[in-house]
């Protein structure tokens, strides 16, 4: 187990413990190439200073103290047009606000299925914030969702961000007790 948890932390440039899990960074000297949300055991994995892992890893524990920082890190994006076209989207919604699947599919003239399908393709999850978008009537899916619980980092955000989950239809029981862990401040969280 040591061993696969050691091959695991060695196919990132850094690991970022967070409030829902850890997070994997991948990047090469032009770009973030991969963001991976890791479950919390996952240790942390300090990069190499001056890296772009680096910078993103800053740029993440930004986001974790305050919702309302805006990324600034240079990402590949790599994709169908279709992918693309709902990626870009996805940067333009600001944080604590969401869009439905279908208002971004009338954006970009798709469908709202196949909006979903590109949000579970994005590299960079929270950098590129495919938590932002939710269905009619809900949450919707989420592309961390092989977990127990495959909405908790979702929800997580969603609430981190200061959108109401009961104005979303979900279950408040459940965004309560997700909500408790937005007091743990992420300056606090042993992160790398």
């Amino acid at each position: 187990m040591a061993d696969l948890t050691s091959n695991l932390i060695n196919s990132f440039d850094a690991c970022l413990v967070a409030p829902f899990g850890s997070i994997g960074i991948r990047a090469d000297e032009r770009a973030i190439t991969a963001i991976v949300l890791l479950p919390g055991s996952v240790p942390a994995k300090p990069p190499k200073k001056n890296s772009l892992a680096h910078l993103a890893c800053v740029q993440l524990m930004s986001y974790l103290d305050n919702a309302a920082f805006v990324f600034d890190l240079p990402v590949r994006l790599s994709g169908s047009k279709h992918q693309l076209d709902v990626w870009h989207a996805m940067q333009k919604i600001r944080a604590g606000t969401t869009m439905t699947y279908g208002q971004v599919a009338a954006q970009i003239d798709s469908n709202a299925r196949a909006v979903g399908t590109a949000c579970g393709k994005n590299p960079v999850p929270i950098v590129v914030p495919c938590h932002r978008i939710v269905a009619a009537n809900g949450l919707g899916g989420f592309m961390g969702g092989k977990r127990d619980d495959p909405l908790a980092i979702k929800r997580w955000l969603l609430i981190h961000e200061g959108v109401s989950l009961t104005a979303l239809g979900t279950a408040s029981g459940t965004a309560s007790a997700i909500a408790s862990g937005t007091s743990k401040r992420a300056s606090s969280l042993p992160l790398f």
